[in-house]
């Protein structure tokens, strides 16, 4: 019995050090947003890396963001999403400048759903404070059935969104258009109840008797150009430049191609009641 209660006390000694280990190295990384006590953390050791998981119940939701400030760099993380009843539920992946009314954003979003429907995974670039510039998919999987990878590149050329290593969009920069290249941005992962919007434009709303939800995020990487606000200068890595000049070859295309003909359910570019006066400049022109 003794031996016993020795290798009990031995392994929640060993759980408790796990978890302080993935907290203490997302003090190092990130800030809270929201109710701390809803941010999970668990270290799976040397081959799977640590996990941090958000939770949304009545009371609040929660987030984290990035210490550092990026201008341009690839972000990537590891995500499960809310299983079952996800509707109201938004669960997201994104940079920001910020909220001032000239801000920057690159998102990866998840728009929850009933029971039996699946997810809409929303995609939108925000320039000098202009945005509508969404592209939504449903996936060819079921992202709430286990970990999928979700990638961001942003560089001076162009946006590209990727999952599992396959590109779905790419966002280019043209010459007198809108484009993010010179606010610095933080990384952020969130789940809210978006239940105004999110679900069937807002008309399924959030169920509360399926409280708490939780999102687990884990394998996050960034490697990026960091600024530095008290200089005002931005240090690159070493080998940033597989990054920095990234743009898609004529394969990747064709995933982009094969991504809009499968999976597209919403094309801003597409929606000519939402832009009466003439679509966006960068519509219609080739990739």
């Amino acid at each position: 019995m003794a031996a016993r209660s020795s290798a009990l006390l031995a392994v929640l000694a060993l759980l408790a050090a796990s978890v302080l280990a993935a907290k203490a190295d997302f003090d190092d990384q990130f800030e809270a947003i929201g109710d701390r006590d809803h941010i999970g953390y668990r270290d799976d050791g040397k081959d799977k890396g640590q996990e941090f998981s958000l939770e949304l119940d009545q009371e609040s939701g929660s987030g984290f963001k990035s210490k550092a400030k990026y201008l341009f760099g690839e972000f990537e993380v590891k995500m499960k999403l809310v299983d079952g009843n996800s509707a109201g539920t938004v669960t997201s992946f994104y940079l920001t400048s910020g909220e001032s009314a000239t801000h920057d954003e690159i998102d990866i979003e998840f728009m929850g759903n009933s029971s039996g429907d699946p997810y809409v995974m929303n995609t939108n670039v925000w320039a000098s404070g202009d945005g509508k510039k969404e592209h939504q998919f449903y996936l060819w999987f079921d992202p709430s059935a286990d970990f999928h990878t979700y990638k961001i590149t942003w560089n001076p050329k162009n946006i590209i969104f990727e999952v599992d290593g396959v590109p779905v969009r790419t966002f280019k920069k043209y010459d007198g258009l809108p484009f993010p290249s010179s606010r610095p941005m933080t990384v952020h992962a969130t789940l809210w109840d978006g239940s105004y919007w999110a679900t069937q434009h807002g008309t399924v709303k959030i169920h509360w008797r399926h409280h708490p939800f939780v999102v687990p995020y884990k394998a996050y990487h960034a490697n990026g150009c960091v600024h530095d606000k008290a200089t005002n200068k931005t240090a690159c890595p070493a080998g940033s430049d597989a990054w920095m000049h990234r743009e898609l070859g004529e394969e990747e295309l064709k995933t982009v191609a094969w991504a809009e003909r499968n999976c597209l359910s919403y094309n801003y570019c597409a929606d000519g009641w939402r832009f009466p006066k003439g679509f966006p400049g960068e519509c219609g022109r080739d990739l």
